[in-house]
């Protein structure tokens, strides 16, 4: 009979980057994620429900999405921070994509 193989932990898989080689507005963004916004996006703060499963598994409503504006688009575009943490002003962890959580890289600070 086989035996099922626990998963490695995807917090060990993802990669990481600084926030100061992320895009100025993924900064910007950042910036207002600590101070409290005000953000320019309804969505902006709302609970990420990390259905992907490429973060780290945490109870609901540990992840909240923003909105990191891209020069050009016509609507929120693909980039995203997703933080987690509760206060949200002060994140335990934070982590960027910019494909639209097809893949996601740990911010180090």
């Amino acid at each position: 009979m086989p035996v099922a193989q626990a998963r490695p932990d995807p917090a060990f898989e993802l990669p990481t980057v600084s926030l100061q080689a992320l895009p100025q507005e993924a900064r910007d963004t950042h910036r207002l994620i600590l101070t409290g916004g005000p953000f320019p996006h309804d969505k902006d703060g709302t609970v990420f429900g990390n259905r992907e499963r490429l973060l780290p598994g945490k109870a609901r409503g540990f992840y909240r999405e923003y909105t990191v504006a891209t020069p050009g688009a016509k609507n929120r575009g693909a980039r995203r921070i997703v933080c987690g943490g509760e206060p949200p002003v002060r994140p335990e962890v934070c982590y960027y994509t910019a494909d639209h959580y097809a893949s996601f890289a740990r911010i180090a600070q």
